[in-house]
């Protein structure tokens, strides 16, 4: 097993020319894998984010290494050929030794056929044995390989691994309370408060530099999955710790970035995820809240907008979604809340119901 988790590694190479990933896909013996790095590198032309990148290559490492011990070729894969691939991911699990995620499964599978797409020109072959998928009557022909009302949509079937769906779980607000009672810095503060008071994931929240605030008229401009831009609303409280933090915490040292080491040998150097993922460990134990960590404030922030009325696109745009389905799942309502919302809106409407017995008495 360790042998084989030998076999490739994906470097970082951060001085690479422009143009160019730095993520590098490379062999036990330090060669790198030009297949895989040609498309990295195509992908970092058309301005994909190095997040993004990351993601591409370690999914094409787990690809490389499933070819490499099955002595197969990119050429002559199939979409049956990959279920072998599911097999194998399944058989290996992931580095910890834990079950890898039916998400990143389909991330692989997407990642895979992105890679073929690139290198041949064509999507991958169906091939013999490959899992037909089910096509709803109103969008595919019977016999043909388009659909009626979508033409471009080609029923190819693309196979995909079962994800589950997971419900949102937000923190109580007793959780809330004692986690942020836990705090002993204004810095420390205001990361938590962008992210449960301006639902700000937690890459944007360290991604803030001094420039995208503007303090005066209570805004921030946030810089969002694939480098989307959006400017949403602070409100004055969180308006008041930033300038507490700003005042009295931060070195005054020409970083750009508004969240910065506080103490120690990178005191002033601009906060990294590590730094943040430390922060809440430590907080989650000295609060005792096991389930706090940056994600779930998000959430938190989510269902509170949605449970106080906010409008769903409102929302979608605050939050940064791409899509209305991802806004959907922080409107989760209780038995009381349907029953509250139908009784607020039945009252509106102008309906009067008469007895058929009492018609007939007037008459």
């Amino acid at each position: 097993m360790g042998k084989r988790r030998r076999q490739f590694r994906l470097a970082h190479r951060p001085d690479v020319s422009p143009g160019r990933s730095p993520y590098r896909l490379e062999d036990a013996g330090g060669r790198e894998v030009p297949e895989v790095n040609e498309y990295l590198d195509a992908q970092a032309c058309r301005g994909l984010s190095i997040l993004s990148l990351r993601a591409y290559g370690y999914s094409l490492r787990s690809l490389w290494r499933w070819i490499s011990e099955t002595a197969r070729n990119l050429a002559n894969l199939e979409e049956a050929h990959l279920l072998d691939f599911i097999r194998f991911q399944k058989a290996n699990g992931t580095a910890g030794g834990g079950t890898v995620a039916a998400t990143t499964i389909n991330h692989r599978l997407t990642a895979t056929r992105c890679l073929y797409r690139y290198m041949y020109g064509r999507d991958l072959p169906r091939g013999k044995r490959a899992c037909r998928a089910r096509s709803h009557p109103y969008y595919t022909a019977a016999n043909s390989a388009e659909g009626y009302l979508h033409p471009a949509r080609s029923s190819a079937p693309q196979l995909r691994v079962k994800a589950p769906r997971r419900a949102v779980v937000p923190l109580t607000s007793e959780e809330v309370n004692r986690f942020f009672r836990s705090l002993r810095t204004q810095r420390d503060l205001s990361i938590v408060a962008l992210m449960l008071f301006c639902g700000m994931r937690s890459r944007e929240v360290i991604g803030v530099k001094l420039g995208d605030l503007d303090l005066v008229e209570g805004t921030i401009r946030i810089r969002g999955k694939g480098d989307k831009e959006r400017v949403v609303p602070i409100p004055p409280q969180v308006v008041s710790l930033i300038q507490s933090y700003l005042e009295v915490e931060r070195p005054p040292m020409p970083a750009e970035h508004l969240l910065v080491v506080l103490k120690g040998r990178g005191r002033g150097r601009p906060m990294t995820p590590s730094g943040l993922r430390s922060l809440f460990r430590y907080h989650r134990v000295r609060a005792k809240v096991p389930r706090a960590n940056p994600h779930r404030m998000r959430h938190t922030f989510g269902r509170d907008m949605a449970r106080a009325g906010m409008s769903l696109p409102a929302l979608m745009r605050l939050m940064g979604h791409s899509g209305i389905q991802t806004t959907m799942q922080y409107v989760a309502l209780s038995p009381q809340d349907v029953w509250e919302e139908f009784q607020r809106v039945v009252k509106r409407i102008p309906r009067e119901l008469t007895c058929p017995s009492e018609e007939r008495d007037g008459t």
